[in-house]
């Protein structure tokens, strides 16, 4: 399926692309491109596929929440370039 230039123009204008005259017709080619492939997919027979919306098993991939001790306050503090009472002292969000 040949795209026309206009169609092209038209894509880039959606996608806010400021294209030259070459950048377009490369995009030409290369979409028509996409969706001649596009075409072929759609002659695959995926009758017997069931439809999904997830092809691989989901699994918690996290580890179980165990209590353990934390670090110590002053390690925790070191590297902070600023801190007061055993918090991070950062300057105000809001004044």
């Amino acid at each position: 399926m040949a795209l026309t230039m206009e169609d092209v123009r038209k894509v880039a204008l959606l996608a806010r692309l400021r294209l030259d005259d070459e950048e377009l017709q490369r995009m030409q080619q290369q979409l028509s491109s996409i969706l001649d492939y596009m075409q072929v997919l759609q002659e695959v027979d995926v009758a017997d596929v069931p439809p999904t919306a997830q092809v691989t098993d989901v699994v918690n991939v996290m580890r179980p929440d165990e209590v353990r001790p934390s670090l110590p306050l002053e390690d925790v503090l070191a590297n902070a370039p600023a801190h007061e009472g055993g918090y991070f002292k950062v300057k105000p969000v809001f004044e």
